[in-house]
């Protein structure tokens, strides 16, 4: 074998843990609604989970289940001097093995879901949301058609590109939220038009909320879509 020959690669199915963080009631039956909601890249479900607190989500009738990005690294950005004392983040996906890791965060995402829908009544409303890189995840996920979500909330990015959104589209079976801050560093006026102008161009329904603000979740703005779908 040629030495310049590339090396084969071997891929496996393996078992691994993964974590959700939850707040809300314990008891399906106080359950009105049931919330899936995506982190961005370098977050951690515990500190994602967090905002969703009383002060805008969690008012004692909403499930919130903050799956966590299968792949947790040190996060260089903090600059430590040795990972004992570096932060910990989680990501849903890189370019490597691409197919692959999209086909692993649908998985995981599906069983999450299964485990805490099971117990609820068929009547529970269920919404995604997705921050940042969790946009991505969340819109393949339910564009698989796997969920059926009444509302699919994306927050500081655009859906994943590659997706279908004609009229067999199963994005069109959920109510479409498209959320961003006015001072978003990574949302550029042109990258916004270009994304709303693709959904028009397909019929693709969607509301378009923003907030003063940059790259972040606004309690304000998701207090009143939690409340009712409206802006502020």
């Amino acid at each position: 074998m040629s030495i310049t020959e590339p090396p084969r690669i071997a891929r496996f199915t393996v078992r691994r843990f993964a974590r959700c963080a939850v707040r809300g009631p314990s008891d399906p039956a106080a359950v009105r609604e049931l919330w899936i909601v995506l982190h961005g890249y370098g977050q951690l479900a515990t500190e994602f989970a967090a905002i969703f607190g009383p002060q805008n989500v969690d008012d004692g009738t909403r499930l919130i289940v903050a799956p966590e990005g299968l792949s947790r690294f040190y996060d260089a950005r903090s600059k430590p001097e040795a990972h004992a004392e570096a932060s910990v983040g989680a990501s849903w996906m890189t370019r490597e093995e691409r197919t692959f890791e999209i086909e692993d965060q649908i998985a995981w995402l599906q069983q999450a879901f299964e485990a805490f829908v099971g117990p609820l009544p068929r009547t529970v409303p269920v919404t995604v949301l997705g921050f940042s890189q969790g946009v991505a995840a969340a819109s393949r996920w339910v564009a698989s058609g796997q969920v059926h979500a009444s509302r699919l909330i994306c927050w500081g990015a655009a859906l994943a590109p590659e997706l279908d959104i004609g009229p067999a589209s199963p994005l069109r079976r959920s109510q479409l939220y498209l959320v961003l801050g006015l001072r978003d560093r990574y949302a550029s006026p042109e990258r916004v038009t270009a994304e709303r102008a693709r959904l028009d161009a397909a019929g693709l329904p969607y509301r378009f909320l923003s907030f003063e603000g940059g790259h972040r979740l606004d309690d304000a703005t998701l207090k009143a879509i939690a409340a009712d779908g409206t802006a502020p």
